[in-house]
């Protein structure tokens, strides 16, 4: 599921952080209240900084007392701090400019094809030929027949239309989308995905799954520039929000691109390409992506492979394992057969390469838990760390075999808010379990949380601790800091050196304009960082905490 760039809840604008700071030898944060997510010593008063790494955490005193005489200190006068958000599920990409059309219909657009048509015929007044109109829509559209490139074109003859369902699983493209994408009417269908055609064999213009992820590329700027600037404003944006690290998952990029880029991109924040192998008629492309390397040491890594293994409620194409409650003759589908599954999880095996698996229905979660019975031992499967991308099928039937196994569950808290769409896909027994985050706490395995939609961790730390779709499965707010830092650390298999405010790991750290331990939830989205240090540098100061600090006298 990808609340993604067409996503209702996405900021419109991306504003600019403070610049770089050089780094002081030791740095003193003092007089704060200080999250570590370390569960066995939570909470600190005072952090000293030796380069890049944390090297006394503990009172105010105590750091004074181990700081060198030309160390610059910073009194945090009360602030809260917290580790470096480390976003486990991100999206960055560089989509061709488009008018977004609007219904009206949002925060979750879920319009009649009536609608768009209209909205759409304004837009087309308003615009000279040519110009790209990108629309968000829900299941209604992406299930009406007649909501198909005929009437698009009929509209918008001389423009190209993307009709994108909000949840980043279903695509409608008019002739001059198809066009400009180089598809024609002799295109096969890809593993994993499906172009609709009619009874003539003509394509309708709908895409499912593979077939439109494969087309994402093909409507992205694909120039090494364009790539940067996608990643160079992504940083921006993070580091005014606490965010020191993403993991990208690298849907609508092209590895060629970023080949060429990957050791340039001069992001002030780390990043970890994880790759997303695309399908064709025959299976999985997957040789280009298995040389994209990045160099060792920098801050940019490349690391993982993503595959989607089947859709989502919102078009009822998630695989369970019993009928949608509001269709009772769906049960979603498999984009892959057991076969392939199979295959994907013993390169995972054979390589060491971390697997990602989509998998939201409890069908796809419990055959990509059984065929990992099947291929290898508990051991082997703990030490490559299988994730499961959302997970919200994941169900109390499967918890053991998900433990014994070691895999890690990656939430998406912007998925917590379905609501009625939710009631009316699941029925309310199914609705008892769904989403688990708490429950899998308590049960001892790592949960992760990623944004795969709106960046802002502290709406999305809204999200996990309301959790309007199953409130009995909420977390508590330091739960949600430390599933969104140490958990997304271990993730990663980094936890040995970022996610926590612990002696020996890199300063990765927020400095926050509220305290978010303490304030309602709905005030939570309103949090800033106040000063974010990545290795012990400032990369946001716009109050110039940093610079004001004042060196310890001599003692």
């Amino acid at each position: 599921m990808r609340f993604l760039r067409y996503s209702p809840f996405v900021a419109a604008a991306l504003l600019g952080c403070g610049g770089q700071a050089a780094a002081p030898s030791e740095l003193a944060l003092t007089n704060g209240k200080i999250f570590t997510a370390d569960l066995d010593s939570p909470w600190a008063e005072a952090i000293l900084i030796r380069g890049d790494r944390i090297a006394v955490v503990g009172t105010t005193a105590e750091v004074q007392a181990a700081a060198g005489p030309s160390a610059k200190v910073v009194d945090l006068a009360g602030r809260t701090v917290v580790p470096g958000f480390n976003d486990a599920h991100d999206h960055v990409t560089a989509s061709l400019p488009a008018v977004a059309v609007s219904t009206g219909t949002d925060p979750l657009p879920d319009p009649p094809f009536s609608l768009v048509a209209d909205s759409l015929r304004a837009a087309v007044a308003r615009h000279a030929p040519g110009t790209r109109f990108r629309v968000a829509v829900g299941e209604r559209v992406l299930a009406d027949p007649t909501a198909r490139r005929a009437a698009l074109d009929a509209i918008a003859p001389a423009h190209p239309v993307e009709v994108q369902a909000w949840s980043g699983h279903g695509l409608i493209l008019n002739s001059a989308a198809l066009t400009a994408a180089e598809i024609d009417e002799s295109v096969p269908d890809p593993l994993g995905g499906r172009f609709e055609r009619d009874r003539a064999g003509r394509l309708t213009g709908l895409l499912e799954e593979y077939a439109a992820y494969g087309i994402w590329p093909r409507m992205a700027v694909r120039t090494d520039s364009a790539v940067r600037a996608a990643f160079a404003a992504r940083a921006n944006e993070a580091v005014q929000l606490g965010i020191t690290s993403i993991q990208n998952m690298s849907t609508g990029l092209l590895p060629d691109n970023l080949a060429r880029v990957v050791d340039s991109l001069g992001v002030s924040i780390r990043v970890r390409i994880i790759r997303f192998p695309l399908t064709g008629p025959t299976g999985r492309v997957v040789d280009s992506w298995r040389t994209l390397r990045a160099t060792e040491g920098g801050p940019v890594v490349v690391s993982g492979t993503k595959y989607v293994l089947d859709g989502t409620p919102v078009e009822r194409l998630a695989a369970m394992r019993d009928p949608y409650t509001d269709r009772p003759g769906t049960s979603g589908r498999l984009n892959f057969q057991v076969d392939t599954l199979r295959s994907i999880l013993q390169d995972a095996l054979t390589t060491g390469d971390q697997p990602m698996i989509h998998a939201v229905g409890d069908s796809a979660v419990g055959i990509v838990l059984s065929t990992m019975a099947e291929l290898g031992p508990d051991s082997a499967w703990r030490r490559l760390r299988l994730r499961i991308e959302h997970g919200d099928g994941l169900s109390p039937d499967q918890f053991p075999l998900a433990k014994r196994l070691g895999v890690i569950v990656v939430q998406n808290p912007s998925h917590l808010t379905l609501g009625p769409l939710a009631a009316a896909r699941y029925g309310p027994k199914r609705m008892a379990t769904l989403q688990p985050m708490k429950s899998i706490l308590n049960l001892g395995l790592t949960l992760a949380l990623g944004s795969d939609g709106p960046i802002n961790p502290f709406l999305n730390i809204m999200f996990a601790v309301m959790h309007l779709d199953n409130p009995t499965e909420a977390l508590t707010v330091e739960e949600a800091v430390r599933a969104y830092t140490a958990g997304s650390a271990y993730a990663e298999g980094q936890e040995l050196v970022k996610g926590r405010l612990a002696v020996g790991l890199l300063a990765d750290l927020a400095v926050l304009s509220q305290d978010i331990f303490t304030i309602p939830a709905p005030q939570l989205p309103g949090t800033t960082s106040v000063l974010t240090l990545v290795g012990g540098r400032a990369v946001h100061d716009p109050g110039g905490l940093v610079a004001s600090g004042q060196p310890i006298a001599v003692r």
